[in-house]
């Protein structure tokens, strides 16, 4: 064998390799087209605050998403006792027009849904909830004991409709219920929907998520070729549970 044909023997890849090539051409494609659809969006903005404000036992907070001296939702816990047993109540009630992420259930009603981080709130969510939780004659809500949960919310800025996020802990003991708004964001864009936990902008996709009614944990999972390979949809899958991760 002369010293060309073994030049050309050695030259030839395995076929992992030459798998391993096209997957990671196919992730450059990919991320090509994710990169074109966040300039596409990149006028999207995402205002986001920190806070901490306890909600005590007949406690109320106004929350004015966009700091337009308009309150968007009302936390009221209402606290009271009767010669048979005492309740509390933890209600978030829109403004006109506003609404709440949840839809009416038992006995006719209106649940505040608790959103899981990463899944969105937008235009195809149902908007008509409003208590939180409850322990008259028993416990009932979505929002007993919970961490980090995120409460949808659709308001109106110059009467158009943008939608926001507030995140909650609440927690019963003795009876009595505590919550504690930690932060809050809303997208600048009208109409267009946001991630739960997402506290910065563009986002690079309209993908709806699935019934966000119950509250857990997020899976964390890196990023990897095959979310590439799926192109801007993979990536925003990615994105959110980055979202999440690093909350």
């Amino acid at each position: 064998m002369n010293r060309s044909s073994r030049l050309r023997e050695t030259a030839n890849l395995s076929e992992s390799v030459h798998q391993q090539l096209k997957m990671y051409a196919l992730a450059a494609s990919a991320a090509g087209v994710g990169m074109l659809a966040l300039s596409q969006d990149a006028e999207a903005k995402i205002v986001y605050r920190a806070t901490h404000h306890v909600i005590g036992k007949n406690g109320h907070f106004a929350l004015d998403l966009n700091h337009d001296g308009i309150t968007d939702v009302t936390f009221v816990n209402s606290y009271g006792c009767n010669q048979d047993y005492c309740y509390d109540v933890l209600n978030a009630n829109a403004a006109a027009r506003n609404g709440i992420e949840g839809r009416t259930g038992f006995l006719s009603i209106p649940y505040a849904y608790v959103v899981r981080c990463g899944l969105r709130i937008g235009p195809k969510r149902p908007f008509s909830g409003q208590l939180m939780a409850s322990s008259n004659m028993g416990t009932i809500g979505r929002w007993l004991n919970v961490n980090n949960g995120y409460l949808g919310v659709k308001f109106k800025i110059n009467s158009k409709i943008h939608y926001g996020w507030a995140r909650l802990n609440v927690h019963l003991s003795n009876g009595v219920i505590e919550a504690v708004l930690t932060g809050y964001a809303y997208e600048t864009i009208p109409g267009k929907s946001i991630i739960a936990g997402a506290t910065e902008g563009p986002d690079d996709s309209n993908v709806e998520q699935t019934n966000p009614t119950s509250f857990s944990a997020p899976t964390r999972e890196p990023a990897t070729l095959a979310a590439l390979a799926l192109g801007a949809p993979g990536l925003s899958i990615w994105r959110r549970k980055q979202v999440c991760t690093r909350r």
